[in-house]
This record gives structure tokens, sequence and C-alpha cells, in this order.
């Protein structure tokens, strides 16, 4: 499994809606007892997905309350006599709209989902006037939808009486969230005049309106300034510095970025070379940034064989960091050996004081760049034991720098 960063998904062009799920919604008799009610739907996910996935229960209690809180609020259902039938057979549907997207898994449903809604307000994003490119409008949208799957989060909490800290956490109440965040945007309110319109849509035309006007900005002016007193005066104006502000903000150091992927790149080759392909797939998975149930799932580990992955990986990091390839992953940290490790002036002091003769030697040669062997001569050792002294005297360094470890200034 190749390692690679992680990065959000490309927005795509309005693709066809997420297929909806291939239950008909005919009535079935629904079990008086509720306990019953909710076996058969655990019984209809374990059919669909061949297994029981955790946390499947308190799902399934929540389909069956919002369900009943649907067929509550409806008049023609209540008027049907058949309140419990319709109440299961709704449930069922939601069921298997949320193992659709369980089947598709946390990526490709995020994305699918992304791009329905993405579909559906496309036309209402910007005001009927404004004359957008295709990926200006795609612009606006990631801005609208950033916002709206907030909302959706905050209302599914609401709905089904979640604490405001709760989060999906595993791979099925991913796929239940998901579910409801489609649900949501496509419910219907109603209008004066007896129409009515989806949520998403009001939302779409309500950000539409909140847009600001459009400016014509001269950029090479922006960029550069100009001379005179009127180009002096337009440079002043608050749409101009609003462009320098975002342009200065979005600016990003290429050779940061360079860097990091060299990291990256130098940590996989290194954990293969160990033999440690399990590592590397475990920092596959950090990167996408899974959850540690769905690392479980894909990997196939328990919980147990899991957290002893993460402390072997653990290791293995600090190793590659403080031995094998030091110099360039403090170089990315800020914390070169000529700029005292990443202290300030003052804690810089404390940890020279605090390390023997031998050590502040050691430093030094480090600082001028002298090889392993060289520094082995100088000190009276080999050069193995020269990486072990560094390794040392590096992760000590790490402990004063994060504040593990609490120096005394001698009186």
């Amino acid at each position: 499994m190749n390692a690679q960063l992680a990065t959000a998904p490309q927005v795509r062009r309005p693709s066809s809606p997420v297929p909806a799920a291939t239950v008909a919604l005919s009535l079935v008799p629904a079990p008086a007892d509720a306990s019953a009610q909710v076996q058969m739907l655990l019984d209809e996910v374990v059919n669909s997905v061949g297994q029981m996935p955790t946390r499947a229960i308190a799902t399934v209690e929540r389909i069956l309350s919002e369900v009943s809180r649907v067929c509550q609020k409806s008049d023609r259902i209540q008027a049907s006599g058949q309140v419990d039938d319709w109440a299961l057979s709704l449930a069922r549907h939601r069921l298997q709209k949320c193992l659709a997207y369980y089947k598709r898994g946390s990526e490709r449903g995020r994305v699918e989902l992304h791009s329905t809604l993405s579909a559906m307000v496309y036309r209402y994003i910007a005001p009927a006037q404004a004359e957008l490119s295709f990926q200006a409008r795609y612009t606006l949208i990631e801005d609208f939808m950033q916002a709206f799957y907030i909302e959706s989060l905050r209302a599914f909490r609401r709905e089904n009486d979640l604490p405001e800290t709760y989060q999906p956490r595993t791979r099925l109440e991913l796929a239940e969230y998901l579910s409801f965040a489609e649900q949501y945007a496509k419910r219907r309110i109603s209008l004066p005049g007896c129409r009515n319109q989806q949520l998403i849509v009001l939302r779409a035309k309500s950000f539409a309106r909140r847009q600001p006007p459009e400016v014509a900005i001269d950029m090479e002016l922006a960029v550069e300034g100009g001379k005179g007193e009127e180009a002096e005066q337009y440079a002043r104006s608050s749409a101009v510095q609003q462009v320098r502000e975002q342009m200065v903000s979005e600016a990003i150091d290429p050779a940061e970025a360079v860097l990091r992927d060299r990291i990256l790149n130098e940590l996989v080759d290194y954990l293969r070379n160990q033999g440690h392909h399990d590592c590397v797939d475990y920092l596959s998975l950090k990167m996408q940034d899974l959850s540690a149930p769905e690392i479980d799932e894909v990997l196939g580990l328990s919980p147990r064989q899991r957290d002893y992955l993460q402390q072997r990986f653990k290791y293995h990091v600090e190793r590659f960091s403080r031995m094998h390839n030091w110099e360039l992953v403090h170089q990315w940290l800020g914390a070169d050996v000529d700029d005292r490790l990443g202290m300030s002036g003052a804690l810089w002091t404390l940890f020279w004081e605090q390390l023997t003769p031998e050590q502040q030697q050691l430093v030094q040669l480090k600082q001028a760049q002298k090889d392993e062997k060289t520094i082995g001569k100088a000190i009276g050792c080999t050069p193995k034991q020269v990486q072990k002294r560094w390794f040392k005297l590096l992760t000590f360094a790490w402990q004063v720098r994060n504040g593990e470890v609490t120096l005394l200034q001698e009186a």
C-alpha cells in the first residue's frame, strides 16, 4: 500500500445523484414488540454486509426513533391505521440507504455525497446576474458546503438527542450520518403560495444573497502598486487591500512542502528496508485520517493488535527522526543543531548546563558537521556508540523543548 499525503476529495462536475436504495416501500407487518423490530433490522444488516458492525444496535435504534417521529407528524400515515407497519417500512428504507453508504466506504461515500449535493446547489450558489466560470462557482460551493455539513451534523445531534461533542467514529456511524445529511438536504420546506423547496436549495439561495457585489480589480496594480496620486489612492481602496491580504495568507513555502514530501518518502523507504510493511500500511491509513475502528477493519486487526502495531510504529518513527535521518527531520521542524535544536536562548542555556562535557563536545562536533568516525575518535568511542549517544541527547532535547522535562537554573 503506497503512503501518500491525504488530500481533500477533488470537486467534480455535477454528476448523477447517489442512487436511491433499491428497497420497495411496501408495507410489511411490523412486530408489536420494539425489541423484535430492532432484531429484524439487525438481521437485515448482517444479511447485507455479512457481519455485525460496531455500534449497530445504537444506529438501528436511532433510525427507528427517527421514523417514529416522521409517522407521528404525518396526517396521512396517522389516518391509514397502519402506523407501525409504515414505521417499519420507512425504517427498512432508511437502513438500506445507510448500508449503501457503508458498502461504499468512508472516502467514496463522502465524495459521492459531496458530488450529489454540489449538483443540487450548482444553479443557486451565485446571484442569477453573476456571470461566473465553472471554477468560480465551485469555489463558492466549497465554502457553502463546509457550513452545510456543520449544520447537518448539529441537526443530527439535536434530532437524536446526542451530546454536542458527538462525532461519527465507526464506519457504520459515518454511513448513518452521510445518509442523514442527504435526507436532511432533500427535506421539503413549505413556502407561501402552496409551494415548497428543498432545504439545501433554500440555504444556497440565502448564501448567494449574502455574496458581495463583484468588483473589478487590476491584479498587476494590486501586486506591484502604481505611480501617481490616482494609482496610490486606488491601491489604498478596501477591495485592493483585501486582495493583497488574501494573496499573502494563501502564500505557501514550496520548499517546506517539498521537504515534507521528502521526509514522508524517506520514512516509507526506511520502514520498508527494515521489513516493517505493516507500519507502512498503518502510516498510509493514518495519512488518510481514518479512525482507529476503520484501521482495524481495513487491516483486519483486533484493537489489541492495533495498539501493538501503533507502539511499534511510534518506536520506529522516533528512531528515524532522532537517529536514521535526524538532520532532515530537525530541519523541517526548525530545530537544526545550528539553531539551538529549536530552543529559545534562555532555554538553550539551561539545557547546555545540564549536558556533560562529553555531550557538549558532541554537540559542537555535530555543529561542525563532522562525521561519526571523526566524532568517535575525538570522544573515544565507536561510530555506533556515537549514534546511540546522539540519539539519547536528541531525545532529551525533544523532552525539554516540549516541556516534558523542567530545567531548573542553579542558584
